[in-house]
């Protein structure tokens, strides 16, 4: 075989040699070591969502609704699309209606966000358990 029959096509840290794969596996790997930047992309926005989290209070409470405990989950997809799960302090909080478009709005401006979703959840109910030490600190709670 020639030199020039021989590509060797470099992926993340592998080298390929396509003799001894089909182009269409070159691609598969070359679009995993894609992903596998993308999903470090996710990954690092996971610091930036939380802080713009910090900037969403409660009116009624003097602490952000990260510490409250009012988020039960972030999940941020390779594509930017985050998917955030959080709860109010009781159904019937008066900033039911506006906090999760709040939130939304926040996470969204964070740079690599494409677009957010906050799903309202009650299950588990928030208690006063959720909340971090800086959060109960910061009430006189100890």
């Amino acid at each position: 075989m020639s030199e020039q029959q021989v590509r060797e096509v470099e992926v993340g840290e592998q080298e390929v040699r396509e003799e001894e794969v089909k182009e269409q596996e070159v691609q598969e790997l070359e679009a995993t070591a894609q992903d596998g930047g993308t999903i470090e992309a996710a990954a690092g926005l996971e610091g930036p969502i939380i802080a713009a989290l910090h900037t969403c209070f409660d009116p009624e409470i003097p602490v952000d609704i990260y510490e409250l405990g009012l988020i039960y989950g972030i999940d941020i997809q390779p594509s930017g699309d985050v998917n955030i799960k959080m709860t109010l302090t009781s159904p019937g909080c008066p900033v039911a209606g506006s906090l999760p478009g709040e939130v939304e709005a926040k996470v969204e401006a964070v740079p690599g966000v494409t677009s957010a979703t906050v799903e309202l959840v009650w299950d588990p109910p928030w208690c006063m358990e959720n909340m971090s030490e800086a959060a109960k600190l910061q009430l006189g709670m100890f």
